[in-house]
């Protein structure tokens, strides 16, 4: 019985590790800066035709 709890905690334990390490291990400066314009769509050019 002693074996299954210390198996259990052993494994929740490690659970909380591999959470904690891919939330908090990132990039040493944060997230990059989100732009708050977004890229331009291509310009569609005016000579074509549709259907032609």
């Amino acid at each position: 019985m002693t074996i299954l709890i210390l198996e259990a905690l052993g494994a929740g334990a490690l659970l909380i590790f591999i959470v904690w390490w891919t939330m908090f291990s990132g990039r040493k400066g944060g997230e990059p800066p989100d732009d708050a314009t977004p890229p331009e769509a291509p310009k569609a050019e005016k000579d074509i035709k549709p259907g032609a």
